[in-house]
């Protein structure tokens, strides 16, 4: 709307009065107001913030915590899938642009028309519009004790700046998960071996506290042995995905959880984490139905090993047949419109990620259960990095390795620095896990 001829109108009107009534006239003033409010008011109202997701975004791991800040502030979110890799789509409101300004994102407002123009594309091609509603409230199950070696998604939280609580046994064992929307298990090994670092570190300081902290909680929470507290802390965790929660682990904490939920009831560890050799018959009287995504694996017992089981591939003990400069997983294109659940978590602006190592590497394709979604893998090849499932009203998401930017992050080595990191497809995967419960719930194929 063009306000000069409503100006020129106006002015006709008052400059020929005498041709109406004084209700006409005012009629015709009130309707002129009018118009000069929706003049005004339109734009503003039509202004939407975009934040692309390709490779203009100057800091994509903090466009997370821009999304994440916006919902906390009562506004909904847009997450336009496959669009611009992934971009995100609000209102624009008070203080908005300055908090993008400060933490470094790339952001650009846009009118109406261009809104229906995105609309449109997504529409017409694989894309689709995921409507975030809520900022979820996320908890950590980290140990209280300091350990030798940094959580990448710990990192990645404090970098975007989403808040998070911590847990631990005690606080899971009393029921407490259901308090969160969202739950990452810290690097943990949940079958009582303290990691298998007993080979290389037992008579490190590190270490005994390890070893002293767990069996204090086992004693103070009634439990013979680490290795069935951890068990009991195994089946809670399975329990809050069933009711619900969304579950994300990396590392060591993937298998080891599986391992531990097969293994109700049965002793699997040596004498140096428990005081008594496995039974015998472990590897028979494994459960494979309890676990949630892996099947028919054979554990590896020996206290010196630094390996649980063959689900990890290649295994740490053997030599990788690639080096950093060549190692690389794929990440599945997924129907954003069919399957908007595996589509949100593999939102990138790369297609093809860098490798990493970590305790647990990558999952042997063969012990994966059938419905599990695999999400990213080394084509050609049975190594699987990154998969999804469905279980009861919840959901987990397993991610093979132990930081994104550190190809081989060693006991002891400082923490990555992600300001240096700022762009990183790994890491963006992380936090496509903490938006992903902020979805708005509709039937989905997966």
């Amino acid at each position: 709307m063009n306000p000069k001829p409503l100006i020129g109108n106006w002015q006709l009107a008052i400059g020929n009065w005498q041709l109406f009534s004084p209700l006409a006239v005012m009629k015709k003033l009130a309707l002129l107001v009018a118009g000069l409010y929706f003049l005004a008011a339109t734009p503003a109202a039509a202004q939407q913030c975009l934040i692309p997701m390709d490779f203009v975004q100057s800091d994509h791991l903090k466009a997370y915590g821009i999304a994440y800040w916006s919902l906390s502030r009562g506004v909904n979110v847009e997450w336009l899938l496959n669009y611009r890799a992934g971009s995100f789509l609000m209102p624009v409101f008070p203080g908005l642009e300055g908090e993008c300004r400060i933490r470094g994102v790339k952001y650009e407002i846009i009118g109406a028309g261009e809104v229906n123009s995105i609309y449109a594309t997504i529409e017409s091609e694989n894309m689709e519009r995921v409507l975030l509603e809520k900022a979820p409230k996320v908890a950590i199950y980290t140990p209280p004790n300091t350990q030798p070696w940094d959580d990448a998604v710990t990192l990645a939280l404090v970098y975007a700046e989403i808040p998070y609580e911590k847990v631990y046994d005690e606080e899971v064992l009393q029921g407490k998960l259901s308090d969160y929307d969202w739950l990452h298990l810290h690097h943990e090994d949940f079958t009582g071996q303290y990691g298998k670092f007993y080979g290389a570190f037992r008579n490190a300081a590190w270490y005994q506290e390890e070893v002293r902290v767990n069996e204090a909680m086992a004693a103070k929470l009634g439990f013979r042995s680490v290795s069935e507290l951890k068990k009991a802390v195994a089946r809670a965790t399975k329990e809050y995905i069933l009711e619900g929660g969304f579950v994300f682990a990396m590392c060591s904490a993937t298998d080891a959880l599986d391992i531990a939920l097969a293994a109700e009831g049965i002793d699997i560890v040596d004498a140096p984490f428990d005081g008594n050799p496995p039974q015998p018959d472990y590897q028979q009287r494994l459960d494979y139905s309890k676990c949630l995504a892996f099947e028919n694996f054979k554990l590896y017992p020996d206290p010196n090993l630094y390996e649980f089981s063959d689900i990890d591939i290649p295994p740490s003990f053997a030599p990788r047949i690639r080096d950093p400069e060549s190692d690389y997983f794929s990440l599945f294109e997924f129907s954003a419109k069919y399957d908007p659940v595996p589509t949100m978590l593999t939102q990138n602006h790369v297609d093809v990620v860098k490798g990493f190592m970590g305790q647990t590497t990558m999952f042997n394709r063969r012990f994966i259960k059938p419905p599990v979604v695999i999400m990213g893998e080394v084509p050609g090849s049975d190594e699987v990095r990154y998969i999804h499932g469905n279980l009861g009203k919840g959901t987990f998401t397993f991610y093979g390795g132990h930081d994104p930017e550190d190809y081989t992050h060693a006991v002891g080595d400082p923490p990555t620095q992600l300001e240096l990191h700022k762009n990183s497809p790994g890491y963006r995967l992380i936090l496509n896990n903490i938006l992903f419960p902020a979805a708005k719930q509709k039937k989905l194929k997966t």
